[in-house]
């Protein structure tokens, strides 16, 4: 039986799915990832992606912090793909009962999805972090320079986990629980190699477990059914 079989036939049999998912996942919206040949980590800045999305590089250059985020973190223009709209599908069906990202597009939420955890956060979201008054996409895309509260003049950050900084702990725990409860756990569109995020697949317990990716991943030996391909591609032929 062939790989996409199974995993059809596997949907079909589950009733507790869960959807792990990383950069792999948007690029086919034009999101660019971050490790692929034209990904950000091979693009030339006067400083690494790394440096830049770190949070004392926010703090001590909060203008060059904002032009790189806005350049690179941002799209506007994205739209969800096959693989969000398949998801979303699954979850109103009620087989899906959570996706996983470590996407911070809101891409899953625009397809309709309704539980989704944001292990890095999301552009959508953004604090003055004198205040803690709330500002939208719109807010931050518009402005120029470093974006200032409109109430308290206080500088804003948005609500991505930069490097130094930790993963929220309630993301993560609802992250445990539904691993550890799925009978079925689809991967897609991840390498598997960023921590600690990739290390919540180990929670898994149940039957079966989906690893769709374009490249090799780590838990490539452990799969039940493995499909090297686009993840829009493989689930955008799945029934629901």
């Amino acid at each position: 039986m062939d790989q996409l079989q199974k995993l059809q036939d596997a949907v079909t049999a589950s009733r507790y799915i869960v959807f792990f998912g990383g950069a792999g996942v948007s690029t086919e919206s034009g999101i660019p990832d971050y490790r692929s040949v034209d990904g950000l980590y091979n693009q030339k800045y006067d400083y690494p992606p790394e440096t830049m999305l770190s949070h004392d590089f926010f703090i001590a250059k909060p203008e060059e912090f904002y032009r790189f985020y806005r350049d690179k973190m941002m799209a506007p223009e994205a739209k969800p793909n096959a693989a969000h709209k398949k998801l979303a599908e699954l979850e109103a069906a009620g087989k899906l009962k959570a996706v996983i990202t470590q996407n911070i597009d809101g891409l899953h939420q625009a397809a309709g999805s309704k539980t989704v955890l944001e292990l890095h956060g999301s552009v959508h979201r953004n604090h003055c972090l004198s205040c803690r008054k709330f500002f939208n996409f719109d807010y931050i895309y518009q402005s120029t320079g470093v974006p200032r509260c409109d109430a308290c003049g206080g500088r804003i950050k948005p609500d991505v986990v930069l490097y130094q900084e930790g993963l929220d702990q309630e993301t993560l725990n609802q992250s445990v629980y539904h691993i550890s409860h799925a009978d079925m756990l689809i991967i897609g569109g991840t390498s598997l190699a960023v921590y600690p995020a990739a290390g919540l697949i180990d929670y898994f317990r149940g039957k079966t477990l989906a690893v769709i990716n374009k490249s090799s991943t780590p838990r490539d030996k452990h799969a039940d059914i493995l499909i090297q391909g686009s993840i829009g591609e493989v689930l955008g032929q799945i029934r629901v």
